[in-house]
């Protein structure tokens, strides 16, 4: 038989070392879902239940093997799906390649079934690349442009195949006028690193300080032992984006934690008392969590020169690979020796966590959602992946797991974190996988992927898959912010949610599953799931008002929350009683 486009297709992601494809079927890709058949499902076809877990799933996959994530879907509606999670990976700089069917091309314009003008949908998420294939001669070099610009621009990249194309038989490109021919994937990776000129000027900016902040992003996942021996000679302290979390553990005791509104307060002190600060491979938004302007001098290391000098008037950038531009880097440095400085951050930083065990340790009813990541810490294992959604567990996720992991940052969209969860076990089958998730997004998204999850335990080397439901009935995040930023009641019909049995959805699913309704079982049910030889459900039953109130919470956010409360909030004595309580802890720190 001839080689169809299809097949050729399945042969050049092969040849790309893809080898899972998260996808949904339809009929606008059925020549290559034939091709998956023809090729004994190589590279394999992981089904999610709706096309936007697909595009998340590529996204986690991505982020955690740290290679280029596929998706595909159908036309029409398939396509669609896809864009909340292809927006996921371009703003949080993602490599992902979404293919995408058409309808036929002798249909296309005349209104047809499904026919929705798809270069126009995806110029903007996918505007570094995105190419419809309309004639087989296209398709080698469609598909390596595609995969080259996701990797080379952290980007994602779409390749349209009109569904009759699919079909075709596959003809290479000749060595004629108007053929663009292509050469085979792969290739070196080259390392950016700024002159030494500029290098040499960032180091006396921060030679010349006394109190060095170090802000990390996840640019500087590869460049963790270079940020150790920076802040070694320094003498500063390491403030972490969300989207840094791992790249340095929390047990560093200069590593003052998360940064932002969902941060630590000894990431607060850090930026506000500090002289000197280094930005490493980060576009934090929030800058109003960095210091005061005119207060520090700074220097910025990042990859893309776009993103240089945004988010804070930088004296010198450098725009590199982090890991190489600080080994440049780190012998210009002199040693500090007045250790002042660190001594406080690490004050700080020890007081924080015995803080932190503290508000944890709060009575609640029924459970403390602090406390759920607080019993997660202490019996993690080293070689966890965590996924965190966004909502109010991301608070806790962000300020009381010493651990690594990964959420939706600039796009911050609901219902991430299962399929997250998902797409990582594919990256690394080996081990264990933890998904932090609120009710809302739970029903959002992650119930239906419990499905997948079940579908799929099998291939998994390690089965641990624990997905953490902080079951509160209420969209808690958005109840706080209606709160503190707005001075607004809780406006209930919006907020509260349908109480489900996230136990009883995991076990019809298939999953074993556990509800915890009193802190003192969190311990034992951790441990279980930590545990046992399949995913399971976390069922825990939290009290929706503890608030995730920021350590730098301004004057003005206490007051609209008060306003908001006397304004006729359904719960304000509570809220109010749990908010003294959890404020006072930072108060009086070791009692």
């Amino acid at each position: 038989m001839s080689q169809t486009v299809g097949d050729y297709l399945l042969q050049r992601l092969r040849e790309w070392d893809v080898t899972h494809v998260f996808g949904y079927p339809g009929d606008g890709i059925n020549g290559i879902v034939a091709a998956f058949g023809e090729a004994m499902n190589q590279p394999r076809f992981i089904q999610s239940r709706h096309e936007e877990m697909s595009a998340l799933q590529a996204v986690g996959y991505a982020k955690f093997s740290g290679t280029v994530g596929v998706c595909l879907a159908t036309s029409g509606p398939g396509a669609i799906h896809l864009l909340n999670g292809l927006y996921d990976a371009k703003l949080d700089h993602v490599p992902v390649v979404a293919i995408i069917g058409q309808t036929a091309r002798t249909a296309l314009g005349g209104q047809y079934m499904q026919e929705v003008d798809l270069r126009a949908l995806f110029k903007d998420v996918a505007s570094d690349y995105v190419v419809e294939v309309s004639v087989p001669q296209q398709l080698p070099n469609a598909i390596d442009r595609a995969f080259r610009t996701a990797a080379a621009r952290r980007a994602p990249a779409a390749v349209i195949i009109p569904a009759d194309v699919q079909e075709e038989c596959y003809v290479a490109p000749e060595h004629e006028f108007k053929h663009v021919p292509s050469s085979p994937p792969g290739g070196s990776r080259s390392v950016m690193v700024p002159p030494d000129d500029e290098i040499a000027r960032a180091a006396e900016v921060l030679n010349a300080g006394s109190k060095v902040a170090v802000l990390i992003g996840q640019g500087a996942r590869n460049a963790a032992e270079e940020v150790v021996l920076l802040a070694e000679v320094t003498g500063a302290g390491v403030a972490k984006a969300l989207l840094g979390k791992d790249v340095l553990p929390d047990d560093l005791p200069y590593v003052t934690g998360a940064i932002g509104l969902l941060g630590t307060r000894p990431s607060y002190e850090l930026m506000r008392d500090c002289d000197t600060l280094l930005i490493v491979g980060s576009n934090l938004p929030y800058t109003q969590f960095l210091p005061d302007l005119g207060q520090a001098r700074a220097v910025q290391i990042d990859i893309d020169g776009a993103l240089i000098g945004l988010r804070y008037p930088t004296e010198v950038n450098l725009v590199g690979e982090a890991k190489a531009t600080l080994r440049r880097m780190l012998p210009m440095l002199h040693h500090q020796e007045d250790r002042s400085w660190r001594e406080t951050i690490e004050s700080n930083v020890e007081s924080w966590w015995a803080t932190m065990e503290q508000q944890a340790m709060l009575d609640a009813k029924p459970v403390n959602p602090m406390r759920v990541v607080h019993e997660l810490s202490s019996r993690i294992p080293d070689d966890t992946i965590v996924t965190a959604d966004s909502g109010s567990s991301t608070n806790w996720y962000a300020r009381n797991l010493r651990m690594r992991g990964s959420l939706s940052g600039t796009l911050a969209t609901m219902g991430s974190a299962v399929p997250y969860a998902v797409g990582a076990k594919f990256a690394h089958p080996d081990r264990p996988v933890v998904a932090l998730v609120g009710d809302g997004a739970m029903q959002m998204n992650g119930s239906a992927e419990l499905i997948t999850i079940a579908r799929y335990r099998e291939l998994w080397d390690d089965p641990r898959l624990v997905v953490c439901v902080f079951h509160n009935n209420d969209l808690n995040q958005v109840t706080w912010e209606l709160r503190a930023m707005g001075g607004a009641p809780k406006f209930e019909p919006s907020q509260v949610i349908p109480d489900v049995s996230y136990a009883a959805l995991a076990r019809s699913a298939g999953l074993d599953a556990i509800t915890v309704d009193q802190p003192e079982e969190l311990g034992a049910a951790w441990e279980r799931a930590l545990a046992a030889e399949a995913p399971m459900v976390l069922d825990v039953h939290c009290d929706p008002e503890v608030p995730p109130i920021p350590p730098s919470a301004t004057f003005d956010q206490l007051r609209d929350t008060t306003k908001a409360l006397l304004k006729g909030d359904a719960n304000r004595w509570r809220v109010l009683v749990q908010g003294i309580k959890t404020k006072m802890q930072e108060a009086v720190p070791g009692r």
